[in-house]
């Protein structure tokens, strides 16, 4: 989380009612946005959440994308 919190973008791996899922976490939103550009996630789709950072205590601007499984599978079938 901490990398996210400074900048870089975090894989966050989960699951929801039984289905696999990940949030692509930043709270670099332009970083976060080129990302999705390459994984052709809408923009629209983006979520502010503002996450609090764990050094500090301190809540900071981020944003994430639910990345359910059929894009990473569609991601998997053009590589």
């Amino acid at each position: 989380m901490c990398f996210a919190l400074d900048g870089g973008v975090w894989l966050h791996r989960h699951t929801l009612r039984g289905q696999p899922m990940a949030h692509l976490v930043s709270a670099d939103k332009e970083r976060l946005l080129a990302m999705g550009r390459e994984l052709d996630l809408h923009p629209a789709w983006l979520q502010h959440k503002p996450l609090k950072d764990p050094r500090t205590g301190r809540r900071v601007p981020a944003w994430h994308w639910d990345v359910w499984e059929d894009v990473k599978k569609r991601r998997e079938k053009e590589t």
